[in-house]
């Protein structure tokens, strides 16, 4: 019974430590993370096994220190696990989903209003769901859906100041434009030089990591991109088509790699019912 409910314990621990560190994409984030469940390993093995009280009272320490530090570091990745959990979205949690994808032409399209916006000094805000599974929940407001095809003209007039739409985002996915007018939530970040189309972007961008948003400022007609909380501004044409390019690059690697690993399954799949037929009398 002892050794039954510990292999139970050990298979659901190495679950949810696996279902972490699927989750996270960023080195930084995914070496902090494995460092701090190395950090609980050790602990509870001291715990259970060494016959070393100071030492174990030292390690539970250390892990609930280790453990609120990562709780600020990644208050974002943490507060988008709680928001998944609360509505049952275990499809998203577990990756199974990938709405978003996009192609080149997308990308092309995206630069050349880009390009417009900025020429023309007119402020817009585009969203591109890069797998996310966006939904009218995530945002404060879900805008009005269009579910149109991408086009430079359509984009244009949705965010000409003449229209009602042109003060919220437009959200492209699959490589149509799904909604538009859409008002997206605020980052807490205490930045005072960017203004409420930035910080929509950084908000989004926090809670999402799948998903990357352009910014074109109505005062100067900058062009910024934000990306897991961060932006990189201001920034050219080129520069934003070789980023998106690099962006769509690693969602078709991730698609690749997932498409790899079901096909390695079904061959082996398929290998043990040919084994099982060939030794059948």
């Amino acid at each position: 019974m002892f050794w039954l409910r510990l292999s139970f314990d050990l298979l659901f621990a190495g679950s949810l430590g696996f279902l972490l560190l699927g989750r996270v994409t960023e080195p930084r984030t995914l070496w902090l993370l494995r460092g701090y469940l190395l950090l609980v390993a050790v602990a509870w093995l001291l715990q259970r096994y060494g016959d070393l009280p100071l030492t174990s009272k030292l390690m539970e320490a250390l892990v609930l220190v280790c453990g609120l530090a990562l709780a600020i570091l990644l208050q974002g990745e943490l507060r988008r696990l709680m928001e998944l959990l609360g509505t049952g979205r275990l499809d998203v949690l577990l990756g199974s989903r990938q709405t978003g994808r996009q192609d080149s032409s997308t990308v092309d399209i995206l630069v050349d209003t880009v390009g417009q916006l900025s020429k023309r000094r007119c402020g817009g805000l585009i969203v591109l769901d890069l797998g996310s599974d966006l939904r009218p929940e995530d945002f404060l407001n879900p805008g009005i859906q269009i579910d149109a095809l991408l086009s430079v003209d359509l984009m244009l007039n949705l965010f000409s100041s003449e229209t009602p739409l042109h003060d919220g985002a437009v959200l492209l996915q699959a490589n149509r434009i799904a909604s538009a007018g859409v008002i997206l939530p605020l980052s807490r970040q205490s930045i005072t030089r960017h203004g409420t189309r930035h910080l929509a972007a950084l908000g989004l961008t926090e809670r999402h990591e799948r998903c990357l948003c352009v910014v074109v400022s109505e005062e100067s007609g900058t062009i910024s991109l934000a990306c897991q909380g961060k932006f990189e501004r201001p920034i050219t044409r080129e520069r934003l088509r070789a980023l998106l390019g690099e962006a769509l690059q690693l969602q078709s690697g991730d698609r690749r790699k997932r498409q790899a690993r079901t096909l390695s399954k079904a061959q082996t799949a398929g290998d043990i019912a040919e084994a099982s037929a060939k030794n059948r009398p």
